[in-house]
């Protein structure tokens, strides 16, 4: 896993092998944040991470300017590797939450610039997660829903789609409540 670019770009990080994990390849980390470079300035935002796994993507938001990330996951082993290298490298703008992503969506109460979801590509709430966030208005305005999933999902219909983006076989899509 390395950091594409940003004030941490070239850092490399060896999570351990047994993690429960598919992390973002380098290829589909690279064609999002072009997309993103165009649409939202990651400075000072304040982003929302589910299942963020071995912290791959939060790095790479905290690298590029985000001033605060929830890195939220289940695997407490996720987590606390997300942790020591956050304290070998000293990142203090990612906190890390144990939690199943939809009971702490129920709980949230502060609104995000964005949110990235990369949930297990069977997970069959990715709506559910999706309407949640849109209903508790926990998006800014002018902020990003993305959720990153499988080939056999299309939200195309979904009101609060907007795009979608596909790099080798990741599939992004974009949910805002803005009109593009």
């Amino acid at each position: 896993m390395r950091i594409v670019s940003g004030k941490y770009k070239g850092r490399k990080f060896n999570p351990p092998k047994n993690l429960p994990v598919r992390p973002t390849t380098d290829f589909a980390k690279e064609g999002l944040f072009n997309v993103l470079r165009n649409r939202i300035d990651l400075e000072n935002t304040k982003i929302l991470d589910l299942f963020t796994g071995t912290g791959n993507m939060s790095f790479e938001f905290v690298s590029r300017g985000a001033s605060s990330l929830k890195a939220v996951d289940q695997s407490r082993s996720c987590l606390q590797f997300i942790e020591k290298v956050c304290k070998e490298h000293s990142i203090s703008e990612i906190h890390t939450i144990k939690a199943d992503a939809l009971k702490y969506l129920r709980k949230e109460e502060q609104a995000f610039d964005l949110i990235f979801a990369d949930p297990p590509y069977v997970y069959k709430e990715s709506e559910e997660l999706v309407d949640l966030c849109f209903q508790k208005a926990l998006l800014k305005e002018r902020g990003y829903f993305i959720l990153e999933h499988g080939k056999d999902q299309n939200f195309e219909k979904h009101p609060n789609f907007q795009f979608a983006k596909k790099f080798g076989n990741v599939n992004f899509t974009f949910f805002a409540n803005i009109e593009e």
